[in-house]
């Protein structure tokens, strides 16, 4: 399993330009879930802003010649990302796992970060251990072989693999978008 998660990341660092953007934004669309119930049962309200920056990302992706200026959406993120002080709830984590994991994929498409798409990869899996973890369904010498994290890589490894033949049309990023809901769960098992 270990090995697993290696190749994942050594997988991901090879991607470029928009494939790379692609596959980040399908690990935040299964991220974004943990976001939202954060927000609701908290009270905390981002206005829609982390849901409407991952759909302006999917629109750039669909749309590559889209003027979207991404600064201004990534300063939006980042202010709508719950501050860890204000919240004594676990709910606040995943949340704030998704929110930097979409703050990581804004900055693969200004190019301020190249590796965005992994530090993606690797909230994505980190969420789901400090899940199990906390919710001790696993511990340090189990979470690895947890069927939710074998899930995870799983997932990570069918959307990289789908990555192989895509291409940037419309309807291509559409369906691989819902490959990436397909399961109907976010990330730490959410139903969404």
């Amino acid at each position: 399993m270990m090995q697993s998660k290696l190749n994942t990341f050594a997988r991901v660092r090879e991607l470029s330009d928009w494939k790379a953007i692609a596959f980040g934004a399908a690990l935040v669309e299964r991220m974004l879930p943990n976001y939202q119930l954060f927000c609701e049962t908290s009270g905390f309200d981002d206005e829609g802003v982390n849901r409407k920056c991952l759909d302006l990302i999917w629109e750039w992706l669909r749309t590559p010649r889209s003027k979207i200026n991404f600064g201004v959406h990534l300063e939006r993120v980042e202010e709508a990302t719950p501050d860890i002080q204000d919240h004594d709830f676990y709910g606040v984590y995943p949340a704030i796992d998704a929110a930097i994991a979409l703050g990581a994929l804004v900055n693969l498409v200004l190019k301020q970060d190249e590796q965005g798409a992994v530090v993606v990869s690797k909230l994505s899996q980190g969420s789901v251990e400090a899940f199990l973890l906390l919710t001790e369904e696993a511990n340090d010498d189990t979470v690895k072989q947890h069927p939710l994290m074998q899930f995870e890589v799983d997932t990570q490894h069918e959307l990289l693999n789908e990555l192989q033949t895509l291409v940037r049309k419309p309807e291509a990023l559409n369906a691989y978008k819902a490959l990436a809901l397909e399961a109907g769960i976010s990330n730490i098992g959410l139903e969404i």
